[in-house]
C-alpha cells in the first residue's frame, strides 16, 4: 500500500500526487459507503493491473466545508477593492469561517490599482485595524512584486477563498504564469464576477501547493460551532487574557466585558465586533428553533 495526496477531484476521478508523479485514481467500492476523499487528503492507494484504487483516507487536521479542502495550513482571503467593491463585512465573515476551521487567515488585497487615491486612503484606514490585530496582509495587482507572497506559500498547503470576481485566478496566474487559468471580465449586468473555476485543485508553487477554488459570496455557519470564535479571533486576544466578569461571557449583552470595553476604548475593530455579535445572535436564534 502506498500513500499520496489528492490534488484534484473531478466527478469520481481523483488525481493523486506521490513523489512528483501524478495518478488518476478511483475509490474502492467500500470507500463509496465510507469517508469521502477531498482535495488535500492523504490517502492509502494501490496499483491493481492498469488502475489505481484508493483504499482509505488518513486522519485530517482540518477541513474547509466550502470549498472542500483538507489539511490546509493557511487561507488567503482574496479581497478586491473594486469590481466587486471592498466589503468589510464579507472580509470579517471569511475570517470567522477560516478561524473556525482551525486555519490561519492571510488577507490578500487585489485591484488597489483601480481605486482613486482618496478612496484608497479611506480603505487603508479600515485595513489598519487588521494590521494592528496581527493579520498578515499582502497587496497584489498586475505588475506588482509578489515575491513575499510566493515565499509565504512555500512548503505549505494554502487555499484561496473570496468573493467571485475578486481576482483569485488572476493572482495565481501572476504568481506562476504557467497556470494559464481562464479568467473572465466582470459581468457588468450582475455587478459581480462569474465563476471561472469549475473544480477544486491544488497547484504547485515552488515547494508549496495552492488551491484555486470556485468563489462564493454567501457563508453558512449553521453547521459550525461558533461558541469558541472569541478565543480564536486575533482582535480579542488581549481582552480574553484580561478576563471578563463572567467565565462564560460571550461578549454581547453581559456586563463588565473586556471585549466590549476594548470596543469602547477604540482598541478593537468596532465593525468586526458588530459582525461577531450578529453571528452570535444568529446562532442563538437557530437554537431557539
Amino acid at each position: 500500500m502506498k500513500q499520496g495526496r489528492i490534488i484534484k477531484v473531478i466527478s469520481n476521478q481523483y488525481t493523486i500526487l506521490d513523489d512528483q508523479q501524478q495518478f488518476i485514481a478511483k475509490p474502492r467500492g467500500k470507500m463509496r459507503k465510507g469517508q469521502t476523499p477531498y482535495v488535500g487528503d492523504w490517502v492509502n492507494y494501490e496499483v491493481i493491473e492498469d488502475s489505481v484504487r484508493i483504499d482509505s483516507v488518513l486522519e485530517r487536521k482540518n477541513r474547509l466545508l466550502r470549498p472542500s479542502v483538507c489539511n490546509v495550513d493557511q487561507a488567503l482571503i482574496v479581497t478586491s477593492l473594486k469590481d466587486p467593491d471592498f466589503s468589510e463585512h464579507l472580509l470579517n465573515r471569511l475570517i470567522f469561517l477560516v478561524l473556525l476551521c482551525d486555519i490561519e487567515p492571510v488577507i490578500c488585497i487585489t485591484k488597489s490599482d483601480l481605486v482613486e487615491p482618496e478612496q484608497l486612503e479611506k480603505i487603508q484606514s479600515i485595513l489598519d485595524w487588521y494590521r494592528k490585530a496581527g493579520y498578515r496582509m499582502f497587496f497584489s495587482h498586475p505588475g506588482s512584486d509578489d515575491q513575499e507572497l510566493r515565499e509565504l506559500l512555500s512548503n505549505k498547503i494554502s487555499v484561496l477563498c473570496g468573493q467571485s470576481g475578486a481576482g483569485k485566478s488572476s493572482l495565481l496566474n501572476r504568481l506562476d504564469p504557467t497556470f494559464k487559468l481562464h479568467t473572465q471580465q466582470i459581468s457588468k449586468a450582475l455587478g459581480r464576477g462569474k465563476h471561472t473555476t469549475r473544480h477544486c485543485e491544488l497547484h504547485p508553487i515552488g515547494d508549496g501547493l495552492v488551491a484555486d477554488t470556485p468563489g462564493f459570496s454567501s457563508l453558512d455557519f449553521s453547521r459550525m460551532d461558533v461558541s469558541r470564535l472569541d478565543h480564536l479571533l486575533f482582535d480579542f486576544q488581549e481582552g480574553i487574557e484580561q478576563g471578563c466578569r463572567f467565565a462564560d461571557c460571550i461578549h454581547v449583552d453581559e456586563p463588565d466585558c473586556a471585549i466590549k470595553e476594548g470596543v469602547k476604548n477604540n482598541t478593537i475593530n468596532p465593525v468586526l465586533y458588530e459582525d461577531y455579535c450578529q453571528l452570535m445572535k444568529e446562532q442563538k436564534n437557530r437554537k431557539q428553533y
